[in-house]
């Protein structure tokens, strides 16, 4: 599959077809109305590849979003359409606010978020290997991601980075986390506490644990004051 960056209806359509590494895309490709369930509304949602399975499900950003609420929230990594693309081109995430009818609201800037200041920030640690890698961690029984597990930036240091801009942060991680890790970033700041949310999609039998997500600062229960 190309790094191109496209609307899909059928897999068919793909410019080359997939490979056995690349067969997982497959099942992202079923689930892209949970994704985003204006997916198919015209002129349809662009993703590249990486975007497939990195992109966090519609229902899922919702929830985060209801956390987040305030006037000014910084998105570090707002992702679809992939790494490559959220640093030099922001025209597939603003055509997918253009569906969803909320472009003017979303500000895209181009550059490093540690240079910005004030708001609220949502630091999102993403997975740098591929998609069997990312599926192979969160499935074994006894593995544990590790903050040292993301790149390009190890996660203590992307999480001190964010709390240098503000102490409200939503931190998006992976559900099989390493939670003594967590704690441990707030290992200088005894007099507060982190509040782990897990992220489920999906109702009875058919609902899996998606991801988590570690909230700080004022976006804990009863810690509202540090807003």
């Amino acid at each position: 599959m190309s790094a191109q960056v496209r609307h899909l209806e059928r897999l068919e359509d793909l410019d080359e077809p997939l490979t056995e590494g690349k067969e997982g895309l497959r099942k992202y490709f079923a689930q892209r109305y949970k994704l985003f369930s204006l997916y198919s509304s015209p002129p349809g949602c662009l993703l590249d590849e990486e975007g497939w399975y990195s992109v966090t499900p519609e229902a899922v950003a919702r929830r985060i979003a209801e956390r987040c609420r305030c006037d000014t929230i910084i998105d570090a990594f707002c992702g679809v359409g992939g790494n490559a693309i959220q640093f030099a081109d922001p025209s597939p995430p603003r055509h997918n606010t253009m569906i969803y009818g909320v472009e003017g609201r979303i500000e895209f800037v181009l550059g490093d978020f540690t240079t910005k200041s004030s708001g609220e920030i949502e630091a999102k640690g993403i997975e740098s290997g591929g998609v069997e890698e990312e599926e192979e961690a969160q499935d074994t029984e006894h593995a544990s991601y590790t903050l040292s597990s993301i790149q390009p930036i190890h996660g203590a240091d992307l999480f001190r980075l964010a709390r240098e801009i503000t102490p409200n942060v939503a931190y998006y991680l992976p559900r099989n986390m390493d939670l003594e890790e967590i704690g441990g970033l707030l290992v200088k700041h005894q007099d507060e506490n982190v509040e782990v949310e897990e992220e489920w999609t999906g109702k009875g039998r058919n609902s899996k644990l998606k991801a988590l997500t570690c909230y700080f600062g004022g976006l804990v229960y009863e810690q509202e004051h540090m807003f």
